[in-house]
């Protein structure tokens, strides 16, 4: 049986659908990944699975629970990072964690999870004092504090600079390795890609695809694409009509080429032929951010700024 089912999840804000009938399962010890822009109905999804928010339709089970019936039970057994959450100024990192460890049966050993997630030295720190970074691991340990068997984290690094980011990725993957099931909510592709075991790319408060990062890749249908910027005039539509080329489009002054493995040799031995020069060719392998356009028709970037919050 899966960790997590979820079954034609869907909820409402008066006149805005905000899930979608969203539909996916979470399998134990994976890193599962719910990937969109803001505003996707990431957020409202993981609330209702945490039993948060009441779903309006559509069925959800967690460790074989109903997070609305069974939800002190559940409370015991996630543990949740919230996007949007915050503690007094005044409150020092100690007192937090003992605090939030008195909320549970069997809690961790708090001063173990300040050493282990590089926070010993600021027990007695106030959180208005600690670093983005650092809250965001304080954060993490009061989710771990009840020792849950399913941790959620959302938007985990958003505002985070590159080394903090890298970072806490480093810290998650130590935590799915003590068997701890993770379901990650992000707005990073990179960070899917890096992180997740499967993610689900969520679009308008629907499920629009489930696989692995590099199934979703592959499923798109994206292959490579190659960039360059020709020392002569080329007509792109004869480009476009070479073997294994999908797509051709001029960006500024560099043609882009996307297509399969028999695109390349096709496009070198085209210009060739007419002597012209490929100056700075780059070739990509198609990545997620590229899955994510074909299966939805737009950018992450764009999406994120489109939809409604």
């Amino acid at each position: 049986m899966p960790v997590i089912e979820v079954t034609k999840l869907r909820k409402h804000y008066g006149a805005t659908v905000a899930v979608d009938e969203v539909s996916f399962t979470v399998d134990a010890g994976e890193i599962f990944g719910l990937l969109g822009p803001n505003g996707a109905g990431k957020t409202t999804t993981v609330e209702c699975v945490g039993g948060l928010r009441v779903p309006d339709a559509g069925e959800i089970r967690v460790l074989g629970l109903d997070p609305q019936r069974d939800r002190a039970a559940l409370r015991q057994r996630v543990g949740m990072q919230l996007q949007e959450s915050e503690l007094p100024d005044l409150i020092k990192v100690w007192e937090a964690l003992d605090l939030y460890s008195s909320y549970y049966d069997e809690p961790a050993d708090w001063r173990l999870l300040l050493e282990e997630l590089g926070l010993a030295d600021k027990a007695a720190t106030l959180f208005r004092e600690l670093s983005g970074g650092q809250k965001q691991r304080l954060s993490i340990a009061l989710a771990l504090v009840g020792n849950p068997e399913v941790l959620i984290l959302d938007e985990l690094t958003t505002g985070l600079d590159p080394q903090a980011r890298r970072d806490t990725w480093s810290l998650v993957e130590r935590i799915r390795a003590r068997g701890v099931t993770v379901v990650l909510v992000t707005h990073l592709m990179e960070e899917a890609e890096y992180l997740c075991d499967r993610v689900a790319i969520i679009a308008g408060g629907r499920t629009v695809a489930i696989d692995t990062p590099a199934g979703l890749v592959a499923r798109a249908g994206t292959g490579e694409r190659i960039t360059f910027r020709p020392s002569e005039p080329v007509d792109a539509h004869l480009l476009a009509e070479l073997p294994g080329v999908t797509s051709v489009s001029w960006h500024q002054s560099r043609l882009v080429v996307t297509g399969s493995g028999d695109a390349l040799p096709a496009v070198t031995a085209f210009l060739a032929r007419r002597q012209i020069i490929a100056h700075d060719l780059r070739v990509q392998q198609a990545s997620l951010d590229d899955a994510f356009v074909e299966l939805t028709g737009r950018p992450l970037q764009d999406a994120t700024n489109g939809d409604t919050p």
